[in-house]
């Protein structure tokens, strides 16, 4: 089967052997997106080696569990051990064993096929698109930030960055019925934004409304982007991170102890209501769809998805 794999650091379109394992299901992939962590992989970030990827829609070709046959699915991409305490509380995504799909130990989705645990796939409904489907992952990631802050309609959040991830988080907190400033650089992914009422601005602008937003969340993927937010938080606010990142951020600790700011890593959502809200759509997902390639051209595929003013690039194998 084709794959886009990181070997050696750099990046190709493979012919390699299609996975095997018994006790795992094996989905076909019909679509995967490529998303600012595959970008950073394919520059060094978490020293993976093998076949990227972890936002997909697939159809289940074999499983053990014989009721996902022939389902379209979605996939949780933490796969743990099943025997440690957080495996069995049910959340597998900080189980010390575990792999990740495309990121950590475990070939990812940019392929013809990838296998996860059974127990991991969600069915996906009828009435959602391959097309919208495949946000699934990032839109999940999105919702996580509500697993980690308590948003409510009174309060302020700023969101920092235009890109895919925080065009998701804007509208995700929105729909809380916060007051949501998006600030970004780029006037057209601003209007995606602006079309459902809320708020943009460009950074310089954002930094006159200093400490008045009761959350901030970063998802520029960018250094600067964690100073910004610093900037824009009220004293006893909170600060949402998530990026991630190939380098380090510097860190002045000075303004967080001061001012008593929280500070909340939030990674990897729950595919459940991110699939709710798609099936209800109440996310505008068509907007960030920029381009589509053949798995066969995912290297160029790549380097239009790390091309300025580009957002999702879709594969297809």
């Amino acid at each position: 089967m084709l794959a886009l794999r990181v070997e050696k650091k750099r990046l190709s379109v493979k012919n390699i052997v299609k996975p095997d394992q018994p006790d795992e299901a094996l989905v076909r992939v019909l679509l995967s997106g490529i998303c600012n962590t595959d970008l950073e992989i394919a520059r060094g970030y978490a020293g993976f080696i093998g076949t990227i990827g972890h936002e997909f829609v697939g159809l289940v070709e074999d499983s053990s569990e014989s009721k996902l046959v022939g389902r379209r699915v979605v996939g949780e991409i933490n796969a743990g051990c099943g025997k440690c305490d957080q495996c069995r509380a049910g959340d597998t995504r900080h189980c010390a064993s575990r792999t990740v799909l495309g990121i950590h130990g475990r070939d990812g989705a940019h392929a013809e096929f990838l296998q996860l645990p059974a127990v991991n796939l969600l069915p996906v409904p009828d009435t959602i698109s391959d097309e919208h489907a495949v946000f699934t992952e990032p839109l999940a990631a999105a919702c996580g930030i509500l697993e980690r802050v308590k948003i409510s309609d009174s309060d302020r959040v700023a969101v920092i960055g235009d890109g895919k991830l925080g065009l998701l988080c804007a509208q995700v907190v929105a729909l809380t019925g916060a007051s949501v400033l998006l600030i970004g650089k780029h006037s057209s992914k601003l209007r995606i934004a602006e079309r459902r009422s809320i708020e943009t601005a460009r950074p310089k602008d954002a930094t006159k409304r200093a400490r008045q937003f009761d959350v901030a969340v970063e998802a520029s993927g960018s250094a600067s982007g964690f100073g910004l937010a610093l900037e824009l938080i009220r004293p006893q606010g909170q600060l949402v991170l998530k990026s991630t990142f190939h380098g380090k951020t510097e860190l002045d600790t000075t303004r967080i102890v001061v001012d008593e700011i929280s500070i909340a890593g939030s990674r990897c959502g729950r595919f459940s209501p991110a699939l709710d809200l798609l099936q209800k759509d109440a996310i505008d997902v068509d907007s960030l769809i920029s381009e589509e390639y053949p798995l066969a051209n995912g290297v160029h595929a790549m380097r239009r998805a790390a091309t300025r003013g580009v957002l999702k690039v879709l594969l297809r194998p």
